[in-house]
């Protein structure tokens, strides 16, 4: 009975240690969860303009084609002006 008593004296405070430890540990990983989901937003973000830019140069092209008025070396030279990013 007595080893039961200082059984549980003893276990209270690694118990408490334990429970610290857990959230310690959680509190790092929603840190490290954030930082990734915020690089992925960003790259989302990198990766969608660029889509966007590439969608405004293939309408363009698409234009030049099917426009027959449209003197081709004119805007070829134009579009090679712009930058691409």
């Amino acid at each position: 009975m007595a080893n039961l008593f200082y059984f549980m004296i003893a276990s209270v405070p690694i118990i408490a240690i334990l429970g610290w430890v857990a959230t310690e540990w959680m509190s790092l990983r929603k840190k490290q969860i954030k930082a990734i989901s915020t690089e992925a937003a960003e790259k989302a973000a990198q990766y969608a303009a660029k889509t966007e830019r590439l969608e405004q140069r293939v309408a363009v092209l698409e234009r030049i084609l099917t426009d027959r008025s449209t003197d081709l070396a004119v805007e070829i030279d134009r579009l090679r002006d712009q930058p691409l990013n």
